[in-house]
Parts: C-alpha cells; sequence; structure tokens
C-alpha cells in the first residue's frame, strides 16, 4: 500500500493538472479574446488597406463588393472584386482574390478597390493567390502584425488584360486595438509586374492607414488614406460605414476620392459584404 501510494497521488495531480496545461495557450489566457474585435468578423475590405488579422484553421470567408468609378472626365465604369479566404493552419491563411470590371473594351476602367487605370481592362482581371502569415504568436493581442504574400498569375484573366509574367507582391499589416471595437491598421507594401532586377526598378510601393471604429454594438465608420506609386504617387482617401447584424456577417457602404496622381479629382462609391463560417459565436 504504502508503494502504490506515491502513484495514485502522481496520477490525481497529474489528472488536475492536464486540463490546465492543455488551457494554457496565449489566447485563453489573454483577457482580451472576448473582446467583440477579436470575437467579430475582420474583413479585408474595404479600400486599400488589409487587416493584420489571420483566419483560424477551419474557418471559411468570402469577401465581395461592387465599386462604381466616375472619373473627373469621360465615362464611369463598374467593378466587382471578390475574395475567397481558407484559414489553414493556426497562424496562415490561403487566399484567392479574383476581380471582374464591367463595360465595353476600350472605354476607360479601373480595377476594382484597387486603382490601376487601363483602357483595356474590362472583363475578368488576372487572378490573384495569396497567403497572410501571422508574426505575433497571440491573436488576441491589442497588437497585431502580419506578412502578406499574394501574385498575380499570368494566363489568367480577360485576353486584354492576362499577364505574361509572375506579379508579386508583398506587405507588412500592422494593427493596434483601440478600447474594445476600434482599431487602427497600416499596411506597407511593394508589388512588382515580373520577377528581374528590371521589374523590381519600375515597381510600386503602397502605404495607407485606416480607423475602423464602433457606432453602437452592430454598426460602425470606416476613414482611410492611401498612397501607391513610384515616380508618380496617387494619393485618395476612402471612408465609410458598416452594419453587422451578427458575429460572421458585415455589410459595408463607402465613398472614395482620388486625390493626386494617376485620376486624380476621380469618385468611386462602393458597397460589399463580408460572410464567415466557423468561429461565429453571439
Amino acid at each position: 500500500m504504502r508503494k502504490t501510494t506515491p502513484l495514485v497521488l502522481a496520477a490525481l495531480l497529474a489528472g488536475r493538472l492536464t486540463p490546465a496545461l492543455a488551457q494554457n495557450t496565449p489566447d485563453e489566457n489573454n483577457p482580451n479574446a472576448d473582446a467583440p474585435f477579436v470575437r467579430h468578423l475582420r474583413p479585408d475590405r474595404p479600400g486599400q488597406t488589409i487587416t493584420a488579422g489571420v483566419l483560424r484553421a477551419g474557418e471559411f470567408q468570402l469577401e465581395t463588393g461592387f465599386q462604381r468609378y466616375a472619373p473627373s472626365s469621360g465615362a464611369s465604369l463598374s467593378s466587382n472584386v471578390t475574395t475567397l479566404r481558407i484559414g489553414f493552419f493556426n497562424s496562415m491563411e490561403l487566399r484567392v482574390t479574383q476581380p471582374y470590371v464591367f463595360g465595353t473594351s476600350g472605354t476607360a476602367a479601373i480595377g476594382g478597390e484597387r486603382p490601376a487605370l487601363r483602357p483595356d481592362l474590362v472583363g475578368w482581371a488576372p487572378l490573384t493567390v495569396g497567403t497572410k502569415l501571422m508574426l505575433t504568436p497571440d491573436r488576441a493581442s491589442r497588437f497585431q502584425a502580419t506578412l502578406l504574400f499574394e501574385a498575380a498569375l499570368p494566363g489568367t484573366g480577360a485576353t486584354g488584360v492576362r499577364q505574361a509574367k509572375l506579379a508579386p507582391g508583398g506587405r507588412l499589416l500592422l494593427s493596434q486595438q483601440l478600447g474594445q471595437r476600434a482599431v487602427l491598421e497600416g499596411n506597407f507594401g511593394f508589388s512588382q509586374q515580373g520577377l528581374t532586377v528590371t521589374d523590381a526598378l519600375k515597381g510600386q510601393y503602397l502605404g495607407s492607414l485606416a480607423l475602423t471604429a464602433p457606432l453602437g454594438d452592430k454598426a460602425g465608420y470606416f476613414a482611410e488614406g492611401y498612397g501607391r506609386g513610384r515616380d508618380q504617387v496617387t494619393t485618395g482617401a476612402t471612408a465609410g460605414f458598416y452594419y453587422r447584424p451578427w458575429t460572421g456577417l458585415r455589410f459595408d457602404a463607402t465613398v472614395g476620392r482620388i486625390l493626386s496622381g494617376l485620376g486624380a479629382g476621380a469618385t468611386t462609391v462602393g458597397a460589399g459584404l463580408a460572410f464567415r463560417l466557423g468561429g461565429n459565436t453571439q
């Protein structure tokens, strides 16, 4: 009996410690884990800024929106951008984006919510695939940092806009939670058409800063400023409202203006939605 008693005590102690150790993760130990900012859907739309949020493994998120682009002179044009996001590992997600531009070939066009004026950009734009990699270990932390890598695939899209080269790009995504629901997001990135040094010398830089803040429990507003380009920098601003009827569904409506550079004076009006499967709680 004396020989078995320490074993029994050890077994009982292990039984009590195991659940605690199994739950000893940064997310579960963080008092911020139940904040609405953490639980609610965080879409990468609207605007130029992509959030630092990464989906959990097994989560799926669909984001789509329409935008009307009206230049200071010339014909207006409508476009749609749809992104499918899939949580792959706990700190990684895969994503596929497919823009479509409505209109007649030969009219001035814009590539969805990430302006790229092209006179022949009508129909399906090149398919873009990418991944997000979370750098901060705790997805419930008030400060988050993530890397985004993506590339437009050659040979995809309508005949007039297909690319012969891979067009890669990358961004550092930063976010700082403000209070229980608001967040300040910043992007710093670079993209190029092709893989050579010459292509890199013609690449474009991107910088943006966006604020998303609540107006009550289910609604809020969005405001953003951005700049992109190299020799000639295009700057602009976007603002709008969102409505979230429940945790995994959000609608938005925005208006924007290109302030300088390519397309200066143009205005944009947009509306869209984001929907998440998995991880939704009221």
